[in-house]
């Protein structure tokens, strides 16, 4: 296996469900054109409540995608009360619960969802369909953790040194994090994606969250819109490696995050160089 491989002829898009506390997974068959539909449930509890009570879950993406359909999220809060707020723009879907003191705050979320192998084929331009233009600028934006300037910019300059197509800078910004980031174990969860903090203490080490947000950070501020999608893998891996996929029904940590960047003639390409720094250095 390449670990510089800038796309995966053969990867597997993960559900986007993020971070559960308890996750199980049901696999429900496949379907004609390689989708295969899951159902991913998760319940969080909270032990010790004082007084009245609040729970935040993420749902399945409310956007459909050539990777994924979400096909419902259901969820129930007995005792309490709960509702979808959308966040249409980035395709964010969070179940906010409230119970009143003396309930035991239970929310259960069950999202059913079909997903397939998902490439983009390099050598045939102009075949995806044109993204709104307005959310084209949204994924150009900075944000708290994703800024655009300073050491974001300069270091986005010096990685597409040379590069003259957007596929070409693409492809450069990728190398730049392979070449000189690292996974460090020792981060806790996924990490946070404060990229500044990242490139200014020149400590290059983090886990999907940090490297893929690294990789977002620098597309936009080359003037590629990209975008972290996050989720949890469903599916184990086709290539046998267990890091790449669920090892059982039990979900709760297969949390990943990956990067998607905008390429005109090609649409949103999956990259995921945060992945590619864990495989050993040639």
């Amino acid at each position: 296996m390449n670990r510089r491989d800038f796309l995966r002829s053969a990867g597997v898009v993960s559900a986007t469900l993020a971070f559960p506390k308890t996750g199980r997974l049901f696999a429900l068959g496949e379907t004609p054109g390689g989708w295969r539909t899951f159902e991913v449930t998760t319940s969080v509890q909270v032990l010790k409540p004082s007084g009245p009570t609040l729970i935040w879950v993420p749902a399945a993406l409310i956007r459909e995608t050539p990777f994924q359909r979400t096909l419902a999220n259901q969820f129930t809060a007995e005792g309490g009360a709960a509702e979808m707020i959308e966040n249409k723009t980035d395709a964010v879907g969070i179940i906010a619960a409230k119970y009143p003191a003396g309930v035991t705050p239970v929310l259960r979320l069950t999202s059913r969802v079909a997903t397939k192998n998902y490439s983009v084929d390099f050598s045939a331009p102009g075949k995806a369909p044109k993204a709104d233009r307005a959310e084209l600028e949204h994924f150009l934006q900075p944000t708290k953790f994703i800024p655009t300037d300073g050491p974001v910019k300069a270091t986005a300059t010096e990685a597409t040194s040379g590069a003259k197509t957007d596929v070409e800078k693409a492809r450069a910004i990728y190398q730049w994090i392979v070449d000189n980031t690292y996974r460090n174990p020792k981060t806790q969860g996924c990490g946070v994606g404060d990229i500044r903090f990242l490139l200014e203490s020149k400590d290059l080490g983090g886990k999907c969250a940090d490297l893929n947000a690294l990789y977002v950070g620098l597309a936009r501020a080359a003037g590629l819109p990209a975008r972290d999608v996050y989720g949890i893998r469903v599916a184990k891996s086709e290539m046998g490696y267990k890091s790449l996929g669920a090892s059982s029904e039990k979900v709760t940590k297969s949390q990943h995050c990956r990067a998607e960047v905008y390429l005109s003639g090609y649409g949103w390409v999956p990259v995921d160089p945060g992945r590619a720094t864990s495989w050993p250095k040639l």
